[in-house]
């Protein structure tokens, strides 16, 4: 193992491998990382370093103890499942106030990692707010070696559901997400909304932010739920694809330039109901 010294500290530095699949990797973040519980910042760190676990596609944080509240943190029985975050062994319950809560925090076993905490992300968000610097990020930590590209584009893209034609535009935006297929965000103008019915239905990207409105189809034989979404706050990032519509290629036909394309099959792939 690399290590890199910040003053009298060292720091660990492991590039991450994407074809390992047995251990933990990891790296440093140059980040400003911060959390928060209620009123309490539980974690406010510049020292983080990103972790990516056995079979985890996203990475987590890992803090040096002297950065998180360890006074808020008390050590508890190891979870029901011991395959859980690479053998961790050691876990700790986020103890309030008001609250406490369960295997909130654990320790990675072995010596390369001594001295850090993780936070849980997956399932249930163990702290209520996480930021990188000073913009809050959702549902896990963004990972350096993915990118998203969003791109004005005179590509002509119609969309189809089951034989009519619910979107027709010349002025899509395209956005190129690693490992996923691109999204084609469309101006509302071209998407036939009338034929759709709005949800309730909610979602947060720690790339995009939080989409806030979706629709389902219900006008022909099948009932697609929340086929497409929209930001109307996007992160400044994306800022482009503000109040644009997006459909899931994975329950629609899409075709582009006249080509009509092969529907993906991904994690969102969706059953009609």
């Amino acid at each position: 193992m690399a290590t890199m010294h910040e003053g009298s500290e060292a720091v660990p530095v492991v590039r991450r491998r994407p074809d390992s699949i047995d251990c933990v990797v990891w790296e440093p973040s140059e980040r400003w990382v911060r959390a928060t519980k209620g009123q309490n910042t539980v974690v406010d760190s510049r020292r983080a370093v990103l972790v990516w676990e056995p079979g985890r596609p996203v990475p987590l944080y890992a803090f040096p103890a002297a950065d998180v509240r360890m006074d808020l943190l008390r050590r508890t029985e190891r979870p029901a499942n011991p395959r859980r975050h690479a053998g961790a062994t050691v876990f700790y319950d986020l103890v309030l106030a008001d609250q406490t809560v369960r295997a909130a925090a654990w320790t990675y076993p072995g010596e390369e990692l001594a001295g850090y905490i993780s936070f849980e992300w997956f399932g249930h968000e163990v702290l209520d707010h996480w930021y990188e610097e000073d913009e809050e990020i959702f549902v896990h930590p963004r990972d350096p070696h993915s990118r998203v590209d969003t791109l004005p584009s005179t590509r002509h893209v119609q969309v189809e559901i089951e034989g009519t034609v619910v979107a027709d535009t010349r002025t899509p935006v395209l956005l190129f997400e690693t490992h996923l297929p691109v999204r084609y965000y469309l101006p509302r103008e071209d998407v036939r909304l009338d034929l759709f019915t709005p949800t309730s239905t909610r979602t947060r990207c720690p790339y995009k932010g939080v989409a806030t409105e979706y629709w389902s189809w219900a006008n022909g034989a099948d009932v697609v739920p929340d086929v497409a979404w929209s930001y109307p706050d996007p992160l400044p990032s994306v800022r482009i694809i503000k109040d644009l519509v997006a459909f899931y290629n994975e329950s629609v036909d899409i075709v582009i330039d006249g080509e009509r394309q092969q529907r993906p099959v991904t994690f969102f792939s969706k059953p009609s109901r």
